[in-house]
């Protein structure tokens, strides 16, 4: 039986910098007009690429004034309930609508959060006789969703079309012994490598397998594509994409999400997603704080343009300067560095210290052994004059890396 047949029957890691050593915290500046990509920590202005600000949106005069309206208006209180009992607005429903079209789909549902709704979408659309196939690099939502799964699971080598479809394979065998259905999961956007998941690859398996395709776009939602649609767009597949999740998170700089996808479907999730239906509705500010946000991403291509020139500058910076920055093809920038933890550790702080720049760094068991990631996430808010002070230190840093430095001021860490 098809995995969405059941659905009409029915209708009815990483390691980051917090490290013990590590008391400081940052602070937001009350500022009038826009601000930069840049926090205050431990008293100290710095330079952030660690920010879930793609577009720059986060401070912007516009998007400010519709949030402070919404707070004004209704208060934080507003709607007071689950949205399928006494949580509902139109607000709600005209975001939806406006959603489902931009990505393509003919309905929307909106989200409380990004992590629990990816890991409640899962547990409602599978039941133990299904099979999920998913790649191997998935987010830790999915890998928790996954958990919550009672049925079978097969995993896929990161990106590897040979190794999917070995897994199809197999899952259709299975399937055909429970009378259940296929969901494969996998991401527009990994955000850990910056590479594209093989959307357009996966879409053509559907002329060999009978499944149905679940995509986490968290990073390619108002970043990928032509008009920002997400990486289904980009990769010229928007109709192949049975289920599309995308998050408000980061190209929106708010908080939630959106699982979008046929009627019927997103239906069926409306009045299954337990996380959803036994939890309140995104307040009010929030949603009308999403309608601007949402407004301008739509309106101001240039936004997403920025973005590009940004990533485009530092990522050919850093490539100039030798760096490996892996497979990325998108705006997400991995550095991949070799040394250990104290080193990682002795490193950032130099960066945050002496250079006033703040990124994450990522290191084993997220990443093997002997290696350092650290993940620069570019955006709207950043200058051309913040790239080039990050390409003249990340050089200083793998001068002082190479020579030692950072072994003979190594930081102990817990």
């Amino acid at each position: 039986m098809d995995l969405f047949d059941k659905i009409s029957k029915t209708m009815g890691g990483p390691l980051g910098q917090h490290q013990k050593w590590s008391h400081g915290y940052f602070s937001y500046p009350k500022l009038e007009g826009e601000i930069g990509p840049h926090m205050q920590f431990n008293g100290k202005e710095h330079l952030v690429w660690s920010l879930n600000n793609y577009l720059g949106l986060a401070n912007h005069p516009e998007v400010r004034e519709a949030d402070a309206k919404a707070a004004a208006d209704y208060g934080m209180a507003y709607p007071m309930g689950a949205r399928m009992m006494s949580g509902n607005s139109i607000h709600h429903e005209e975001l939806e609508n406006d959603l489902a079209a931009f990505v393509g789909k003919e309905d929307a549902y909106l989200l409380n959060y990004g992590y629990q709704g990816m890991v409640s979408i899962i547990d409602s659309l599978v039941d133990r006789n299904d099979v999920i196939v998913y790649d191997a690099e998935s987010h830790a939502c999915i890998i928790d969703g996954l958990r919550m799964h009672m049925g079978k699971r097969f995993v896929y080598q990161h990106n590897d079309m040979d190794s999917c479809e070995k897994q199809l394979e197999r899952a259709t065998k299975w399937a055909e012994q429970t009378g259940g259905g296929i969901l494969l999961i996998t991401e527009g956007v990994f955000g850990m490598s910056g590479a594209q998941g093989k959307l357009k690859e996966v879409v053509e398996l559907k002329k060999k397998f009978n499944f149905r395709i679940l995509v986490d776009d968290a990073h390619g939602f108002g970043t990928m594509g032509k008009t920002g649609a997400g990486t289904h767009e980009e990769q010229d597949c928007v109709e192949g994409i049975d289920v599309y999740f995308g998050t408000f998170a980061k190209s929106m700089a708010g908080i939630g999400a959106f699982v979008a996808g046929d009627k019927e479907v997103i239906g069926y999730l409306r009045y299954n997603m337990r996380s959803q239906i036994f939890a309140k509705a995104l307040p009010m500010p929030m949603v009308l704080g999403l309608k601007k946000r949402f407004e301008l991403l739509k309106s101001k291509p240039e936004l997403r343009e920025k973005l590009w020139e940004i990533s485009n500058a530092l990522q050919a910076g850093l490539r100039e300067r030798g760096f490996n920055l892996g497979v990325t093809n998108t705006m997400v920038t991995p550095v991949f560095l070799e040394g250990d933890l104290y080193e990682a550790t002795a490193l950032t702080r130099d960066f945050r210290e002496h250079y006033g720049i703040f990124c994450s760094i990522v290191i084993y068991p997220v990443i093997p052994k002997g290696l350092i990631l650290l993940r620069l996430i570019p955006t709207a808010a950043h200058s051309l004059e913040d790239v080039q002070r990050t390409l003249n230190a990340y050089s200083e840093m793998a001068e002082k890396l190479k020579a030692g430095y950072y072994k003979e001021n190594k930081m102990e860490v817990a």
